[in-house]
């Protein structure tokens, strides 16, 4: 049996609803970029958020131009990186909500003292900080403890590659063994997963019934232990994967 002494959550859709905000702001820059390079093709947010969900700004520019053959300069890319980041933090700051029941467990657990906590993003540290701090979840994860593949590492990646998860455990001084993590996506559980880590998938943003068992199913298959429906569950879902 596991000793778990470390939560590690994703963000986006997982503690703050900020998926479907992020990516209606990152589909007007995407769409920008295709028109620029002479593509027909335009994306809506769901359309984008269909195809890279779990993925940062980076992540998606790179998954277009591979699809539509055309390729930025390094320094032309970054700089699109940073006008999303702007666009979807100011969106953020604005409009975005936490998960249902995301406070009142993230508040239970704190109280507890049983467990450390962290958020493990592929976003921009800055959008990261500016969700939590906008849904009053920044109280909760020391500063040190919120990492982004996008930010923290000396070469920037994205889920679904582990390298941000191996970094957090380094840098909090835990083992992936000794850990679990919370994901809503294939990207997510894919990166958890490939560090060794324990995961709960989490499918309580979607609201379509059906869609939720088909994403959980998806996890699942990918490596997740076990599904959360609800953060009600969450105590239950950890009991489970301490008693594998």
């Amino acid at each position: 049996m596991p000793k778990i002494v470390e939560l590690l959550f994703d963000c986006d859709n997982t503690l703050v609803l900020s998926e479907e905000l992020a990516f209606e702001a990152c589909a007007e820059l995407a769409n920008e970029i295709l028109a620029k390079y002479g593509k027909s093709a335009r994306y809506t947010g769901p359309e984008l958020m269909q195809d890279f969900v779990g993925q940062n700004f980076r992540g998606v520019v790179t998954g277009i131009e591979t699809k539509y053959g055309f390729q930025l300069s390094d320094e032309e890319r970054e700089g699109y990186v940073k006008q999303e980041e702007e666009r979807v933090i100011k969106t953020l700051q604005a409009k975005a909500q936490p998960c249902v029941g995301a406070n009142a467990e993230l508040d239970k657990l704190a109280r507890s003292k049983k467990y450390g906590m962290a958020v493990v993003s592929s976003s921009a540290l800055r959008r990261v900080v500016a969700s939590v701090e906008k849904v009053d979840q920044a109280k909760y994860f020391p500063p040190d403890h919120i990492f982004s593949a996008a930010t923290s590492l000396p070469k920037p990646t994205t889920k679904p590659d582990p390298a941000i998860y191996l970094h957090a455990c380094e840098k909090i001084g835990v083992k992936p063994g000794e850990c679990i993590a919370v994901e809503d996506s294939k990207s997510g559980t894919l990166s958890a997963v490939r560090a060794g880590i324990w995961t709960i998938a989490y499918v309580g943003s979607y609201h379509d019934p059906s869609k939720a068992k088909e994403v959980a199913d998806m996890l699942v298959s990918n490596g997740a232990k076990v599904v959360m429906n609800h953060w009600s569950e969450f105590e239950k879902c950890v009991a489970e994967i301490e008693a594998m």
